[in-house]
């Protein structure tokens, strides 16, 4: 893969998948525009990748912030060739009947609401230019049922279908656009899990292991690469064939 002369915009890149696509785009001859709520954390780490990332940040649930972050990104380094919507939140964890109305409408405004503010903002510019990928973190919930967290499946499933509308429209214009569905990724949020319980999710797995970030940035960049030109509309689980694959127990 070679990212020479391409801007590539990344969302929740302070830390887990975001900066490790950041860090891989950049030493694959990328620029790269790191946005996330953390100033201090952004601009150490883009300190360390070097002078091809800019920071700036914002919170992608305000749209007036995520609007303007992207002008930015733009004034500073260029048109937007790459854009990875990896920026989410959780929600709370409740069975249905408790799960409340603030707690939906947050997770539906950071997962959902944000990438169609942050498409329909930045989509005309690479019709324009008749270029452009982009990459949208989902998870395995958007292809699957979960317990006890129905606003985190309800927009997952969501931003897999703004994906598929957003490759559907654009295909003629030579943009793509992908979702990626980690499974169990080692992130900072898998860090507040306790080990006996990780063990448990690695069991799970069929690779019987938790993955790395660097591995499903590696999955981004790939589907924000040249190298995938021909892929568009697709949907990938990056979870060591826990998805794909049947466990039977002994």
């Amino acid at each position: 893969m070679d990212f020479t002369g391409e801007h590539v915009v990344i969302t929740g890149a302070s830390s887990g998948i975001g900066l490790a696509a950041a860090q891989r785009i950049a030493a694959l001859g990328g620029t790269v525009t790191m946005i996330a709520r953390r100033a201090e954390v952004l601009e150490r780490e883009a300190g360390e990748i070097g002078p091809t990332a800019e920071w700036i940040a914002a919170d992608v649930g305000d749209q007036a912030q995520i609007t303007a972050a992207m002008d930015e990104a733009i004034r500073r380094s260029g048109p937007i060739d790459g854009l990875f919507l990896n920026a989410g939140i959780e929600g709370m964890f409740a069975p249905t009947p408790d799960y409340t109305d603030d707690a939906f409408e947050a997770v539906m405004r950071v997962n959902v609401v944000s990438l169609f503010w942050t498409l329909r903002h930045v989509l005309p510019a690479m019709i324009e230019r008749g270029k452009g990928a982009i990459v949208i973190t989902g998870s395995l919930a958007a292809e699957t049922g979960m317990v006890g967290n129905i606003g985190y499946l309800a927009s997952k499933h969501a931003a897999l279908g703004i994906a598929r509308a957003v490759a559907m429209e654009a295909a003629p214009h030579g943009i793509r656009c992908n979702v990626i569905n980690p499974g169990f990724i080692d992130t900072p949020i898998l860090a507040a899990v306790p080990d006996s319980f990780k063990a448990q999710m690695a069991h799970r797995v069929p690779q019987k292991r938790i993955g790395t970030p660097e591995e499903a940035a590696n999955v981004a960049a790939f589907l924000l690469s040249g190298n995938a030109s021909h892929v568009t509309a697709q949907s990938l689980a990056v979870d060591g064939g826990l998805l794909g694959t049947l466990m039977i127990e002994s």
